[in-house]
């Protein structure tokens, strides 16, 4: 596969979400990811419905691009296969808290002396020397602790987490771009580097840029909180027939808004004709809004905003999306044939290399299916391999399949 980050060899040993995102995305930009896993493989494996026990609906999106290695590091045999892997890698990635790391022997000190150029990314729940270092870190965790339940109730919801794993998806972000920037300083200094990403400070960082507010003057010149992000009509608008965001921004877009919904004379209201004025009084201007939309259908309300030039879209639902017309036209969500789990729905990556034909990455592997060519190519001779199988320490799948059908689609 040839791509923006062809001839750099990833080996990744993060499991869940947060880390294979991130590398996710490095194999979408052409890196060769050899994923290192444990005897009993990732366990976003067994996440969601299966045809095949731990080749889940999950693992298939987020395992895709890779090769999987089915090694077990506890075992001492295992050291010199995995210092071999080290020292072949460019980047070595990982999701474990220190002790653990430091005990399979992945600190930066051990990690620079088998590879002087090695880059390392360590994804950590709470950045090191803080109360929380060294605690377990999921992402409803997460969510809590920087609020998002909290802003989810002041906007008029319940105190509940964003339904979707949030905290995992953007700290995975967060380590994609470090993992890139560290590689172009090994590129130019020629020295190994090592980037620490926090999840807590990552979505810290997120909520407090836009939520600071008066917070950010000392003393403070008001209360914390965005008050159009926490408005309790920043919502959909219902239409006769569904629901659609509308968003217009510019004064002339408001103004144009006013003559469409037969309210003129609120262009020249005081508390709504200019940005600043009308962010103070946003909350009644949108329930405004609200009223008139609930009047028409979603595709007569769509044509004359799109007739003005002011933003709107249609809300689609869960069901929709992946048949939304962009998305099909773009091609996004595809439907292809995995070597063993048959037809599936599988999506490309959003950013698209044009300096070369698009080549898709590889399907999501199946546990252990790569161990004997990631080996060979490593130069391990076949009678160590064999030794390795014979003592359980690497793990190889069947010719005969990937494994027990029927798996349960709650098996986590």
């Amino acid at each position: 596969m040839t791509g923006l980050l062809d001839g750099i060899r990833v080996l990744d040993l993060t499991t869940m979400g947060t880390g294979p995102y991130a590398t996710q995305m490095l194999a979408e930009y052409g890196a060769e990811i050899i994923k290192l896993e444990a005897p009993d493989g990732d366990p976003i494996r067994n996440v969601g419905p299966a045809r095949h026990a731990k080749m889940s609906s999950m693992f298939l999106t987020i395992g895709a691009g890779k090769r999987s290695l089915s090694l077990d590091l506890r075992q001492p045999e295992a050291r010199p296969v995995f210092e071999r892997l080290v020292s072949r890698a460019d980047v070595v990635i990982h999701n474990m808290r220190d002790p653990a790391a430091r005990k399979l022997g992945l600190s930066f000190e051990a990690l620079r002396a088998i590879n002087p150029r090695v880059v390392l990314c360590a994804i950590l729940g709470f950045d090191r020397g803080g109360p929380y270092s060294d605690l377990p870190a999921y992402d409803d965790l997460i969510q809590g602790l920087v609020a998002l339940p909290d802003l989810i109730h002041r906007s008029g919801g319940e105190t509940q987490y964003v339904p979707l794993a949030m905290a995992d998806r953007i700290t995975g972000l967060f380590a994609a771009k470090a993992v890139l920037a560290a590689v172009v300083a090994q590129l130019r200094s020629g020295k190994a580097q090592s980037v620490v990403v926090p999840m807590f400070e990552a979505l810290a960082g997120f909520v407090l840029g836009d939520h600071l507010y008066g917070r950010t003057f000392v003393p403070p010149e008001g209360e914390m909180g965005y008050p159009r992000h926490l408005n309790p009509y920043r919502r959909p608008y219902r239409t006769t027939d569904g629901y659609i965001g509308v968003l217009p921004y510019t004064d002339r877009q408001w103004h144009t808004l006013f003559q469409i919904i037969g309210e003129p004379e609120l262009g020249e209201d005081p508390r709504y004709a200019k940005l600043y004025e009308r962010n103070a009084n946003i909350a009644t201007l949108y329930e405004i809004v609200g009223r008139h939309v609930t009047t028409r259908s979603t595709e007569a309300w769509l044509a004359e905003f799109a007739a003005a030039d002011i933003p709107a879209m249609r809300t689609n639902t869960l069901e929709s999306l992946i048949d939304d017309p962009h998305i099909k036209a773009v091609d996004l969500v595809r439907e292809e044939s995995h070597p063993t789990e048959g037809r599936i729905l599988r999506i490309r990556g959003a950013v698209r290399w044009e300096g070369e034909a698009e080549t898709a990455p590889p399907m999501a592997p199946r546990l252990g299916e790569h161990g004997l060519e990631v080996l060979r190519e490593a130069g391990i001779d076949e009678a160590d391999i064999n030794d390795l199988v014979q003592a359980g320490i690497l793990r190889l799948p069947t010719e005969s399949g990937p494994g027990t059908s029927g798996a349960s689609s709650n098996d986590v």
